[in-house]
Parts: structure tokens; sequence; C-alpha cells
């Protein structure tokens, strides 16, 4: 359900600067405002009108065929050549005319047997029939001719066509061609039906020599198609002016812009849809496998969705101041704030992510009117600045830092802000520059203080208990810390060297050291209530328990856990530390009172002498409730050695799991053995072999140091 809100309140925020602002405008009226393109937008239509022009300019290609002009001269001399073979296989042969066949009768092929053969001839396996072309009479008047009155017109009608097809002759030319053929043979002095029979075959004979090339104009179509640039209605346009008509042209690109009431894209929303769903994906991925109690990841989720959520909100408010007019208001934006807040009270992880998604929102928001596109400038800041802010908190743990932090993001913004500047070749006056080294200071100052101003909300609000929140608590000067500095200076001692060793020991299998160290000062508070009956404060006195009764004793030790509680609960510090003093004996036995009872003859339940508990629940008490008896246990050890110590480390870890005190935590025995290792080290750090001087070199030694 937390998920579901936030997805509809991020795409309520960005719906507005998606959608696109709209006229209710008609072909033919008068506009009543100045209409601008607020994007570049490519007009198809134009783009396709140019296309199809600059196709149609395109000449066509031409291949020059050089085997035209001998091809269309063999035509030539084939028809005389085959005109030449009738005529003189129809002549009477001379050596055959003897005296005996003068007297007989030779037949003699007619003229019209001779075209016959003729025709037979030229239509004889040929794929052009050219007998089409010429007429009987062209054909009659050829036959007509001597031999060498054929070979003078052969000649003749070659070297007019060489003449022609010499210059280009294309396709469309060609009956100007065969007219120019023409007229160069009737300037003949053969006879007037020799020359019309020249002219049938001179024009059968001209033929193109540049032939059209269809695959070649083709791609120089294409080319030229290519070579047109996209028709582009620019950002800042001005379709149509206050008071001036609405033309059909006008309206249409008006269509094309989306500028119109009922020509809404839905793409626009479906693509918002999709950023909200990736974004909100990401933060639910990161949650679910977030290794963390439900009630807890709960509570973190609507922390990150509360400082998601104001983020939003703040980046809407200076993406309104636009309307001021002044360039690249948006560099105002706290950026770092979102990222500063989650990084002290989450973790790093968590900051980048949400400074990632708001990266994305602001160039979504800061697009300057431009509806359905982005501003990749502004994303870039945001990121920048969010993960400046991010990592110069790393490791911080006063809060003084975080105005620290802000300056230095201060700094990385002017950087930002001139990388952005210089890379797109801006020319900016000396003033402007000014207004946004301003701006820069502006965002990074702001994000800190505004930092400063929510952390204490929303520690209280959704008890966070951050590092520097730790770091406060650790301050000697608390109250309660105060109070058990004074009333039982014993426990304050025990209380700080379990600290160390407890931290050291966190730190070492990556848990929480910081809680731990902290949570340890606070942890036998309850101890100030009867002080002198718990061992560490009984300096130069009796000791009280060996007056009581196992079962008085029993009381006044196991309330100090329950005592503990109460008070860090009046005092109203965090659930952490409240859990530390009711869990970190757990339900363990008082062995020393449960055996005295026993021993006194009495019928006891070893229930009554254990601790209320709970269990230790998470890996910090645990490590505390160690490193607790740990302490004392070897504090009471006279000159402890390193291996006596490794051994009461050993004996007091197995006894605790033994008795099942680690059942309800998820501290795994390899995190046990560093543990006890680190535990090792610590106290033998702590508690090392003191060297002995002899006797004259210590009193100097002790006299040194009184001064």
């Amino acid at each position: 359900m937390i998920f579901i809100i936030l997805g509809f309140l991020l795409y309520g925020v960005l719906y507005g600067n998606v959608k696109p602002e709209t006229y209710d405008i008609n072909v033919f009226e008068e506009s009543d405002q100045t209409i601008v393109a607020p994007k570049n937008e490519e007009d198809k239509k134009k783009t396709k009108e140019k296309r199809e022009k600059a196709a149609e300019e395109v000449e066509p290609v031409y291949v020059h065929n050089n085997e035209q002009l001998p091809n269309r001269i063999a035509l030539v001399d084939s028809i005389f050549t085959l005109v030449k073979d009738v005529n003189k296989d129809s002549a009477p042969d001379d050596s055959e005319n003897t005296e005996d066949t003068i007297n007989e009768t030779k037949k003699v092929p007619t003229l019209d047997e001779k075209l016959a053969t003729l025709k037979k001839n030229l239509t004889a396996n040929v794929k052009e029939d050219i007998t089409k072309e010429l007429s009987d009479e062209d054909l009659k008047s050829l036959l007509s001719l001597s031999q060498e009155e054929l070979e003078r017109v052969n000649i003749f009608i070659v070297s007019q066509l060489k003449t022609v097809m010499d210059e280009k002759v294309y396709e469309e030319e060609l009956t100007d061609a065969k007219g120019k053929m023409e007229q160069y043979l009737k300037m003949s002095n053969f006879s007037e039906k020799v020359i019309q029979s020249m002219v049938s075959i001179g024009r059968l004979a001209v033929a193109p020599t540049e032939i059209y090339n269809e695959e070649l104009t083709e791609e120089k179509r294409i080319a030229a198609m290519e070579a047109v640039e996209k028709e582009i209605i620019l950002e800042g346009t001005i379709i149509v002016r206050e008071g001036e008509m609405v033309t059909h042209e006008m309206y249409r690109q008006l269509e094309l812009l989306g500028l119109l009431s009922d020509g809404g894209s839905l793409k626009i929303y479906l693509g918002l849809g999709i950023f909200v769903f990736v974004s909100i994906g990401a933060i639910y991925y990161h949650f679910y496998n977030w290794n963390l109690p439900e009630e807890r990841k709960q509570n973190r989720l609507i922390l990150l969705s509360l400082i998601f959520v104001i983020s939003l909100i703040l980046m809407k408010i200076v993406g309104l101041m636009n309307e001021l007019e002044l360039d690249k208001v948006g560099f105002l934006y706290p950026a770092a704030l979102a990222g500063m807040l989650i990084r002290i009270m989450l973790n790093e992880r968590v900051a980048m992510l949400l400074v990632m998604i708001l990266a994305a929102c602001g160039s979504i928001v800061f697009h300057y009117e431009i509806s359905g596109a982005i501003d990749i400038e502004m994303a870039m800041y945001i990121l920048f600045s969010g993960l400046a802010g991010v990592l110069f908190l790393s490791n911080r743990r006063q809060r003084s830092n975080i105005l620290q932090a802000g300056l230095s993001v201060s700094a990385v913004n002017v950087l930002i802000i001139f990388f952005l500047i210089f890379l797109r070749g801006a020319q900016y006056s000396e003033v402007e520059y000014m207004y946004f080294v301003v701006y820069a200071f502006v965002s990074g100052i702001s994000s800190a203080v505004l930092t400063i101003g929510f952390l204490p909300f929303f520690e209280a609000g959704f008890g966070i208990l951050s590092a520097m929140r730790l770091v406060e608590l650790s301050n000697p000067n608390h109250p309660l810390l105060k109070k058990i500095l004074t009333e039982t200076p014993g426990t304050y001692h025990h209380s700080v060297m379990v600290a160390n060793l407890a931290e050291s020991a966190c730190e070492a299998i990556g848990a929480n050291g910081l809680l731990a160290r902290v949570g340890c000062y606070y942890h036998d508070v309850g101890k100030t209530r009867r002080p002198h009956f718990f061992i560490e404060n009984q300096l130069n006195m009796e000791n009280p328990h060996d007056r009581l009764l196992p079962e008085t004793s029993r009381n006044i030790i196991i309330s100090h856990a329950t005592d503990g509680a109460e008070m860090l609960r009046k005092h109203k510090l965090p659930k952490e530390f409240i859990d530390i003093a009711e869990q970190h004996h757990g339900t363990s036995l008082l062995k020393f009172f449960y055996h005295k009872a026993k021993e006194q003859g009495k019928d006891v339940n070893e229930e009554e002498y254990r601790y209320p508990g709970p269990k230790p629940q998470t890996k910090e008490i645990a490590i505390i409730s160690i490193a607790d008896s740990v302490e004392a246990a070897v504090r009471s050890m006279k000159s402890p050695t390193a291996e006596e110590i490794k051994k009461l480390v050993n004996n007091i870890v197995k006894d605790r799991l033994q008795d099942g005190q680690f059942d309800e935590c998820d501290l795994t025995l390899k995190e046990l053995q560093v543990v006890k290792k680190t535990l090792c080290e610590t106290l033998n750090g702590i508690f090392h072999s003191r060297i002995e001087y002899p006797e004259n070199e210590e009193k100097e030694n002790k006299h040194e140091s009184s001064h």
C-alpha cells in the first residue's frame, strides 16, 4: 500500500510537467495569443514533400552504348548485301551462252519474284523484322539498281549514319535524329525513288546511343532524398501570432505539436507511467532484499517516502520560480538534502538510490515549459550534487559536520555548473556567472541547513538512532551519564571497559560498533538505585549481601535490569538502549545466590533465580552480554595471563550457548569465533602483565610520575 501511494504521488507531482499546454482554436479564427512551438518536432509531411521534389529533380542517368553504331552500320550493310545477292542470283550466266542454247528461251525472274526472295531472306533467322519498316516500293527500287549503284548508295547511307550517331542520341530525341538523317539523305543526287528507299533505310538504322539506366537513376534519386534534411519545427518558432488568422497549415502544425485540445498523445502519459514504475520498482527491490524485521523495514520505508515527497515538493517550488524569468533558476534546488538525510538516518546505498531517482525527476520538473522533454543538465547537476552530499558525510559523526559538508557540496555545485556551461559553449555575462555561483552556494548551504532542521524531527518521529545522535548521547554531560559517574563510579568504569570490548567485537563482525559502545554506557544505569549492592561500587566496605537472604539479594540484582529500562524510558532515550538494558543478561541464571539458597536447604526453583529477559534479540546485545560477563570475570582475576583470559572467554561463551541465550538473535557460530578472538586481543591489551621494576627504579619512576 505504501508503494502504491508513493507511486500515485510521484505520478501526480510530475503529471503537470509532462502534460502539454493545449489551445482551443479553429481554422480561419483569429488567435487570441501568440503560440510558440514548445519543442522540436519533425514535420513529416513537409519532409516527404521536399524529398519527393528532390527525387523529381534528379536527371535520368544514361549510359553510352559503344556497340550501337557498329551494329546499325552492320544492319545497313546486311540489307544491301542481301539485295546484291538476289540481283546476282537472278542475272544470266554468259559462260553458258552456247550456240545450242541461244535458240532456247531462258526464264528470267521478274521483279516481284526477286522482291519475294529478298523479303524471305530478310526475315530468315532474324530478331528484328525490318520488312515492316521498308515498303515493297523501297525494296523494288533497290532491286532495280546495279551492283555499282547499290554500293554507292550503301556507302552514302553509312556515312550519313555515322554523322548522325556520332552525336549522342537519346531515346527522347530519336525522332529528331531520324529527321536529321532524312534531311542528309535527301541532299544526295540519286533519283527520287532511290532517295525514298535510302530515307526508309536511314530512318530504320538510326537508334539511341545513350541508354536509360533505371537502377542508377533510382540510386541517385534515393541519394537525393536522403540528402534532404528533415523539416523540423524548431523549439521557440512562432506558429501563430496574436490576432493572426489561423490557416490550414498553421492548424496542421499545431496539431502536429500536440497543442490542440483534442490532439493530446497518450504516449506521454504512458512514458511517465513507465518512469514511475521503474523508480518505485527500484525502491521496492531494495527494501525487499533488505535484511531487516518487517516492522523496522516499514518504518524506514515511510521515512524514505516522506523525505522523497518533501524533496519533490521543494523541486516543484523551485520550478515555479521559473516564472521570474531567471536563467537556470533550477540550480537553487537543494539537491543534496535528500541524500544527506538518508545517509545519516539509513545508509549510503539507499541515499544514492534516492539521489538517482530525484535526478531523473529533476530532468522532468526543470524542463522549462517544454512538455515531453527532459533537461539532462539539471539531471546531472542534481545527481552530482546529491552524491557529493552523501560522500562528504561519510564517517562523519558530529552534527556540526553537516554544515561543513554543505560548504563542500556548494563547491562541487560551482564546478558542475561551470562544466555544463563551458561544455555547451554558452555565452553569459559576468553578472550571470555571479548568479550561477550564488545559486550553487545557496543550494549547498540550504541543503545543510534543512538537513540540520529536519533531522531532529525525523529521528524523534521514526525512532532513528543515527550516528550523530549516538555521539551526542555519549556526551558525559548527559544527565544519566553524570548520575552514573557521580553515584556509581565503579559501574561507570565497568561500563566504559565493556563499551571498549563490545565496540571492537561488533566492528569485527560488521555489527554497529557505535551503538554497542554508547549502549554500554547506559546498560547498567539501574544500579544507581542501589549502588552499594554491586561489587564494583563496594570500596572499603562490607558486602551487604552477606547479611541478606538469597531471595532478597536475587531481587535486588535482577531489578537493576528492569529499573534501568524504566529510567531510560523516563528520560526518553532510544528504544535500542532500553532493549540493551533489558536484554543484556537475557534469562541467565544468578548462580551464586541460587546455589546459596540450595546450600541453606531451601526448596528453590531455578526459574526464580533467572533474569526476566527477554534473551538478546540482536547481535549487538548478544555481544554486550558476553563483554559484560567477560570484563567482570577478568577484572576479578589477579594478573591474568593470555591463556587464562582465552580459557575464561571460551567458558563464558560456551556457558551462554548451552544455556540458549543466543537462540533469538542471528549471531552465527562463525561470528562467535571472531567475537571471542577479538575479546581476547582487547583484554590482553587492557590487562597486560606489568613489568616488575627493581625497588630503586620503581621509586624513581614513581617520583618522576608524581611530577
